[in-house]
């Protein structure tokens, strides 16, 4: 696929990029523009404006069968994401039909790793199944090889890109989980590291095919992928929506520290999928606890350099909605939000 088969490259994304189509997978949910919409089961199913002229496009160049293809291999992706998000009690419900493509949206907050690596190779795998029960079929029915082969082609594209390690492809959601346990912060700098490289090696196949014929979908697709792991701000949002987690059960993770560290050191212990508690401790004596919803409090006053120490001692103000009442104070509802420096 891209960075190593310019043909593939071409099948994943004829009409701008639908090798896309599972690019922005079901982790984070995601707007789909203005459109027609039509449930389809527990499912609602938008149509983006511009799907339809690219539709028109394809009709007029007569890539119409291959969009068709690609578009139905995009909805069965995405529905294998929806279904197995299903099984595992989380709901991806919206589907919109964009020109790169389908994007599937829904709610994931709290789903623990093991689920969400299933729900996330759940897309691609369905991609391959289909594409070895179109081998499969030639083989007992060779005249029917003609009239399927732009499918075969497009199921088979559609699961080697979606392995590919680079944000937001399936693949690369998958390297950001297997990488978590080293800290929310170093996992995003290499899972970037290495959609960056992901894209270089795209960016060297468009530069080789410029000597005969240009592969701009090899061009495209590599933007797309820069555009999606370094476009934006210079900060990143940490939301953790506790009150669903809380809702389902959520394992602490009690970490021992000394009392000179600052809050802004201690972003990197954060997970979704626990709890965090600050054990604060000055040259061997105990100083206290610090929660999760305590030290969101401090980074959200701006307290980045505060230390821990400092951070115990300072007045207790109302806690923040989710937060854990270690040092007093109420429980209560949903979300935590920090902005923290990429």
């Amino acid at each position: 696929m891209p960075g190593a088969d310019p043909a593939l490259v071409r099948a994943a994304s004829s009409e701008g990029g639908r090798a896309a189509s599972a690019a922005l997978s079901a982790a984070v949910p995601r707007s789909g523009g203005s459109g027609a919409g039509r449930r389809i089961g527990a499912f609602r199913v938008r149509v983006h404006p511009l799907f339809l002229a690219a539709g028109v496009l394809s009709a007029f160049t007569g890539q119409l069968l291959f969009f068709l293809s690609a578009v139905l291999a995009a909805l069965e992706h995405e529905f294998a994401h929806a279904i197995a998000a299903r099984s595992e009690g989380y709901c991806l419900d919206k589907v919109v039909l964009m020109p790169y493509g389908a994007v599937i949206s829904g709610d994931l907050s709290g789903i623990p790793p093991r689920a969400e690596a299933k729900v996330l190779l759940a897309g691609p795998l369905a991609n391959a199944f289909t594409a070895l029960a179109f081998a499969a079929l030639w083989w007992l029915f060779p005249e029917t090889y003609p009239y399927t082969e732009a499918a075969a082609e497009v199921s088979l594209s559609l699961f080697l890109v979606n392995l590919l390690p680079a944000y937001p492809l399936d693949g690369g959601r998958l390297l950001f989980l297997l990488l978590r346990p080293l800290g929310e912060a170093r996992a995003r700098l290499l899972s970037r590291i290495s959609a960056f490289l992901t894209a270089a090696g795209i960016l060297a196949v468009f530069a080789v095919s410029c000597f005969s014929r240009p592969n701009f979908s090899a061009l495209f697709f590599a933007l797309l992928l820069l555009a999606g792991n370094f476009g934006g701000g210079s900060y990143r949002r940490i939301a953790f929506p506790r009150g669903r987690s809380f809702s389902r059960g959520v394992e602490e993770k009690r970490i021992v520290l000394s009392s000179e560290r600052t809050a802004g050191e201690c972003v990197r212990y954060l997970r979704e999928d626990r709890y965090l508690v600050l054990i604060v401790y000055e040259d061997g004596e105990y100083l206290g606890e610090l929660s999760e919803g305590e030290l969101f409090a401090v980074l959200e006053a701006g307290g980045y350099r505060t230390t821990l120490k400092e951070a115990l001692e300072r007045p207790l103000e109302e806690p923040l909605e989710g937060a854990r009442p270690s040092r007093g104070g109420e429980t209560g509802g949903n979300v935590f939000q920090m902005g923290v420096k990429k």
